[in-house]
């Protein structure tokens, strides 16, 4: 099968087409003939050496993939040869075949595309364990969307107001706040030209929010938490701006009783990402079939231009996915 191969840690140049055998399915697992893969900063992270995979996952690039099962490991139920499915991966979409968890599988959308559908599982498993499993975000709440413009902050203003939030998020320019506010946020601030703490209690009157999705980290950390309304809570799904925070007012903490959590996907058991796909079926897929909360997608490189698709995802210049076309439907 043709793959993409990490020659060694570095620029987006060290990605280069090869080929290399097919995966075999694991018992629980299936073959998909992949389709289209969606390009993640996970990936990039990898890339450079500074996101290895979990042991038994594998080596190659690509978190979420659109196909066709062609074949079934021992002790796979519910699927079958044929079906069409996009699927949450552990690594290994970057390539015409992709073994993956069966449990970790969904089907495509009523409707949907191979680039449609291998669009949605990456950000709406994490936006959904996030959001809503974790930072239990509720209908009437309020939430600050950082990065409002990527994947996730697209996927975050979607369903946080098809269930009843009021949405604000951060975005780096004038075109990404529009854009924002096209999708849905009730407010887009944008944080070159403004400070997004100021803006908050602006618009919250000084109450702040209930939840803070935040991929930034150290950076914003302090300032997330002056955001929070009492009882708010502060999500944290990445480290953009670095891992270890200063400034952080315990006392703040204590007094408003603030929860500062979060969590990664890639390191969860096959069973902890299948309870999170069952949820996505049961209350998500349904909005997608009727044509609500879909992705954005910004470009679409052919597999052998995985270099330049991470090369676009480092400039911060897309709104919404960036996709590979891998293989024709």
């Amino acid at each position: 099968m043709r793959l993409i191969e990490v020659s060694a840690p570095g620029e987006p140049e060290v990605l280069q087409l090869a080929t290399g055998p097919l995966p075999s399915p694991r018992p629980g697992e299936v073959l998909l003939r992949v389709l289209a893969a969606g390009v993640n900063r996970p990936d990039v992270q990898q890339r450079r050496g500074l996101y290895p995979p979990p042991p038994g996952a594998s080596p190659l690039l690509g978190l979420e993939v659109a196909g066709e099962v062609v074949a079934l490991g021992d002790n796979v139920a519910g699927l079958s040869l044929g079906d069409r499915v996009c699927a949450l991966a552990n690594g290994g979409g970057y390539a015409e075949y992709c073994a993956v968890p069966a449990t970790q599988c969904l089907p495509w959308p009523k409707g949907y595309d191979a680039l449609r559908a291998a669009a949605l599982p990456e950000t709406y498993f994490t936006v959904w364990a996030n959001l809503f499993q974790i930072g239990q975000l509720a209908k009437g709440e309020s939430v600050l969307v950082h990065g409002g413009s990527s994947g996730i902050g697209v996927t975050a203003t979607k369903l946080a107001k098809a269930f009843g939030a009021t949405v604000y998020v951060t975005a780096g320019s004038e075109e990404k706040c529009e854009a924002c506010r096209g999708f849905g946020a009730d407010a887009a601030i944008n944080y070159r030209s403004a400070s997004f703490e100021e803006e908050i209690k602006r618009l919250t009157d000084g109450r702040g929010v209930d939840v803070v999705l935040d991929m930034v980290g150290a950076d914003y950390a302090a300032a997330n938490l002056r955001c929070l309304a009492p009882r708010g809570r502060l999500v944290v799904i990445g480290f953009m701006g670095g891992r270890m925070a200063d400034g952080i007012d315990l006392a703040r903490i204590a007094t408003r009783r603030l929860v500062i959590t979060g969590s990664t996907m890639r390191p969860r058991t096959a069973e902890e990402k299948g309870g999170i796909a069952a949820e996505l079926r049961a209350q998500v897929w349904p909005l997608l079939e009727r044509g609500e909360c879909g992705p954005e997608i910004h470009e679409v490189l052919p597999l052998a231009e995985a270099a330049a698709a991470h090369r676009l995802m480092e400039d911060s210049r897309h709104i919404g996915k960036i996709m590979l076309r891998v293989s024709p439907e």
